[in-house]
């Protein structure tokens, strides 16, 4: 992945708050490049025994996304599937999923508590509101906690410049999307600020049924009290509301006939995020932070993946469902970092606290189910009744989380660097369940740790290796729903059927990382293999429901490979990707039909492209001063669509061209998205029974964007 742009002072200032001029453009050897998350402080990658890749704000500015997977999977290793409207699922060292195996922190804290985990959670980011984005593969719960485990996202936000700054766009594409966007800031005296808001709109686009529409405002006021104090306010209020189309069907899909089976499906999500965070540095090797913070959030849905038709049994019925999950978190974290001059040992210590009370109910929809002329295939679905008197879950729950962690760096040796961490978890749950009249707690707690060395024998390469451990809890909304996997029973929690663990990991992984010719040449590659135990699984039964299972035992490994070249200043060229296999070691599922077990040891995971990668060429013409252009190159391989390894999907390749231009203070610039208007899916899934039908996420087809920019600095 590239990391040929200098954000050692951006990223520096913003750990200890200073207010320096920014820096993304000069080119510098990747050793020296400096990531906060992969050790909640500022750290050399040449001390930093994981695999971690940065997007730069350079790379950000460039990429002029409307959603953030175009930006996030340029990281070799990284899949994040688009769902459509910002919607979106990832992949890891993990198949394509929606379980919370991974952790989304803005600005170093969780987006989510422990406990209410939501793939869609970065739907709630503000794109023009990131400084950059750091991504760290496998676990890392010993320092951020459960839910770290197949990788961790950063999204560090722009801070208050020294001198004012404005920038203001639009941009649109021909299936109906638009978006307005305006930044700016400045530093008065000791008070600096930096405000940034979104607001996008989509009306019939190429999918019927897919309107969105999203706002979004982020604040931030650093108060720099002394030399040595600072204080820092940030806040995010966010807006969402979206269609939800779903899939199509097999015939549709091929036929390129985009229409959505229903148009009364849809998500809306109201989030508000505050935090007051206060730094002292005590001398030049010690210094302290202490925030508390806010999360209000309240998701509602009609899903269209809780849309449940079975072929055989009463075709022309279905149900659904409408659900509302609302949370408030109030919490606190302090850290504190102190170095030593023994050894260069530099010691992380924290604590965290968060209350998060916790409401959710589901109930029952009737539906109508209007097959095509073949029978065998929905044409669309219409609400006949909806049942609030038919509860699928109706629970509230107070969450009380707090850890500790610790970790420690020395130099035992001259170019080596040897790193120790662990922390403890504990997430209590009491809960009272409105549909069995049950009340009680729950009470999960965890220790993890991680080991990691750094050995750096020349100046341009290094090596390093880890052991780490992962845990991921259940989600508490797969504890108290029922299911229709039950035999339809309803009234007992999920739990008394399954008896849902906390899924572990353990994972092993050696890497490095060289620059050749001048630091023109840049590799860095990843080896890992991890185990899991009581992995949360779905399995998909004939009529779209899901069993929320802990599987036995899991495998994942991979190889993951960045290559960045850039041969003179007019041409850039990286290229990224993964090999990876995701095998089921211990795991039965059950066909309903029949409630006959299918042992599906060392079957391949659904949903898990063995190959996956994304490259692109850029070139900056001399003879054509501030003028860019690149093209990008998606490759997804194929995978299976079901459990039991019988379909498979093909995967896809795909290329997008970006050109841009800047003129003085105005910057045009277009993009333009599946280049060949290649026929492909996101995602195509299908239940583990012979009559199973898949359902194709399909991708838009050739899309056109275009944007316009006006960009103010005021320099001394």
């Amino acid at each position: 992945m590239k990391k040929m742009f200098l954000a050692l002072l951006v990223i520096s200032q913003f750990v200890i708050a200073q207010n320096k001029s920014k820096s993304d453009t000069t080119n510098v050897h990747e050793l020296h490049d400096v990531f906060i998350t992969a050790n909640r402080t500022a750290t050399l990658r040449k001390e930093t025994p994981v695999a971690i890749s940065k997007l730069t704000a350079k790379t950000i500015d460039e990429s002029k996304a409307t959603a953030a997977y175009e930006i996030i999977n340029k990281t070799p290793g990284v899949l994040m599937v688009n769902l459509g409207n910002e919607q979106h699922m990832m992949a890891i060292r993990q198949p394509m999923t929606t379980n919370a195996y991974y952790l989304y922190l803005e600005d170093g804290l969780p987006i989510r508590p422990m406990g209410i985990f939501n793939h869609n959670a970065l739907l709630e980011i503000n794109q023009f509101n990131l400084q950059s984005i750091e991504v760290v593969k496998g676990p890392v719960s010993s320092l951020y906690g459960p839910e770290a485990v197949g990788g961790t996202i950063n999204f560090i936000s722009l801070k208050p410049s020294i001198n004012p700054e404005f920038k203001f766009g639009i941009q649109a594409d021909q299936w109906g999307y638009k978006r307005v966007q305006a930044a700016g800031g400045a530093t008065i005296g000791k008070i600096g600020f930096h405000i940034a808001g979104i607001s996008s709109l989509q009306e019939n686009g190429w999918m019927t049924f897919s309107d969105y529409n999203k706002d979004n405002l982020n604040v931030r006021i650093d108060y720099n009290i002394s030399p040595s104090t600072r204080l820092i306010s940030n806040t995010m209020w966010g807006k969402y509301y979206s269609d939800m189309s779903g899939g199509v069907n097999e015939n549709d899909f091929y036929n390129r006939d985009y229409k959505s089976t229903s148009d009364f499906t849809y998500r809306k999500s109201d989030a508000l995020r505050t935090r007051l965070t206060l730094e002292h540095d005590w001398n030049l090797n010690a210094s302290s932070y202490l925030t508390v913070y806010h999360r209000n959030n309240k998701l509602g849905q009609n899903p269209s993946y809780g849309i449940r038709w079975s072929p055989t049994n009463n075709p022309t019925t279905a149900t659904g469902e409408i659900n509302s999950n609302n949370f408030k978190s109030y919490g606190a974290i302090g850290q504190h970092t102190q170095k030593f001059d023994f050894l260069n040992t530099k010691l992380v210590a924290g604590a965290l606290y968060d209350y998060s009370p916790v409401t959710y109910w589901s109930y029952r929809t009737d539906l109508k189910a209007n097959l095509n002329p073949s029978g065998v295939t929905v044409n669309n679905y219409e609400i006949i009744a909806e049942r609030p008197d038919l509860k699928i879950a109706d629970y509230t729950a107070d969450i009380y989380n707090s850890a500790a962690y610790a970790q420690l760096s020395f130099n035992p040796f001259e170019k080596v660097v040897l790193s120790l961490g662990g922390r403890y978890d504990n997430m209590k749950v009491d809960y009272e369940n409105a549909i069995d009249l049950s009340s009680g707690s729950k009470t999960y707690d965890k220790a993890t740790f991680k080991i990691g060395a750094n050995y750096n024998p020349f100046d341009n390469a290094g090596f390093y290796g880890n052991y780490s451990q992962g845990f991921a809890p259940p989600g508490i909304t797969s504890i108290f729903r029922t299911k229709s996997g039950t035999g339809g029973t309803t009234g007992v929690p999920a739990e008394f059927y399954y008896n849902l663990k906390p899924a572990t990991f353990n994972n092993y992984e050696i890497g490095g990382w060289m620059s050749l010719l001048e630091n023109k040449l840049n590799f860095d590659y990843a080896f890992y293999y991890m185990e899991g135990k009581n992995e949360l699984l779905n399995v998909k039964l004939e009529d779209n429901s899901t069993d929320y299972r802990s599987a036995g035992a899991t495998r994942h490994k991979g190889i993951e490979l960045g290559f960045n070249y850039k041969p003179c200043k007019e041409i850039n060229f990286r290229l990224g990707g993964t090999y990876a296999q995701h095998h089921y070691i211990d795991f039965k599922v059950s066909d309903k039909t029949t409630d006959a077990l299918q042992n599906l040891n060392g079957k391949e995971m659904p949903a898990a492209p063995r190959w996956s990668g994304n490259s692109e060429l850029y070139y900056y013409p001399e003879w054509f001063p501030n003028f860019r252009t690149s093209v990008e190159w998606q490759h997804v391989g194929s995978y299976y669509q079901d459990q039991i390894n019988t379909v498979k999907y093909s995967g896809y390749d795909i290329f997008n061209f970006r050109a841009g231009y800047k003129w003085k203070c105005i910057e045009i610039y277009g993009n333009i998205i599946n280049l060949t208007d290649k026929l492909y899916a996101y995602n195509v899934s299908r239940g583990n029974l012979n009559t199973s039908q898949p359902s194709y996420l399909a991708a838009a087809p050739r899309t056109f964007l275009l944007g316009l920019q006006y960009n103010f600095s005021l320099k001394n």
